[in-house]
């Protein structure tokens, strides 16, 4: 995931904000040492039901995340890796249970809160020039970088909100047509036999 694709795509879960964030790993920046780190994260049972149920997800399976953290100047952290899942979901075509893998790349710059209006009054700008944008920043909150955040956010915009089992196909219904719906149905209704008389035939002589 690159840091346009975290900023600008919509997230297909849009999964609660009123919800606490159900995967925490908190990260002082002052505990990052000259030569960076490297975490690697694995949500247990609680984590991953949480997960499931603030994005609207049948289950999740498994959920693991690996991050390197390499500071920088000016006071910002760059965070590269990847979240793997596992989870499960509802085919949108049988309406069955599926599963499906998700490999989402990570690649963030955070930076100190005061520097997040200077970064997006420059993308603003750029975005009305022809010169490139520069990549967004996230901001540092407290000191803090949620790992266990990250790999939620990156984990939710992955998710295919319409999966699909890779055999399934749709079939519309299909009606047996009705013998009497044809263009002439109308006139046949219209036809009227004819009436007896009850005149008799004359004899013949």
């Amino acid at each position: 995931m690159s840091k346009s694709d975290m900023t600008e795509k919509p997230d297909p879960r849009k999964p609660d904000p009123q919800k606490p964030d159900p995967w925490r790993v908190p990260l002082a920046v002052a505990q990052i040492p000259d030569t960076g780190l490297h975490r690697d994260l694995r949500a247990d049972e609680a984590v991953r039901h949480a997960i499931a149920d603030i994005g609207d997800l049948r289950e999740v399976l498994s959920a693991q995340a690996s991050f390197d953290v390499t500071p920088k100047s000016g006071g910002r952290y760059h965070v590269a890796g990847r979240v793997r899942a596992r989870i499960g979901q509802t085919c949108v075509v049988t309406l069955e249970p599926m599963e499906s893998d998700i490999d989402e790349p990570i690649d963030l710059t955070f930076a100190p809160p005061d520097q997040i209006p200077e970064m997006a009054a420059l993308i603003d700008e750029a975005e009305h020039s022809d010169g490139d944008t520069p990549d967004p920043l996230e901001a540092i909150e407290n000191g803090i970088i949620d790992l266990g955040r990250i790999a939620t956010d990156a984990l939710y915009l992955a998710v295919n909100p319409y999966p699909r089992k890779p055999d399934a196909v749709f079939e519309p219904l299909v009606e047996a047509p009705d013998p009497e719906d044809h263009p002439f149905a109308a006139l046949k209704a219209l036809k009227v036999e004819p009436k007896k008389t009850g005149k008799k035939k004359p004899k013949g002589n």
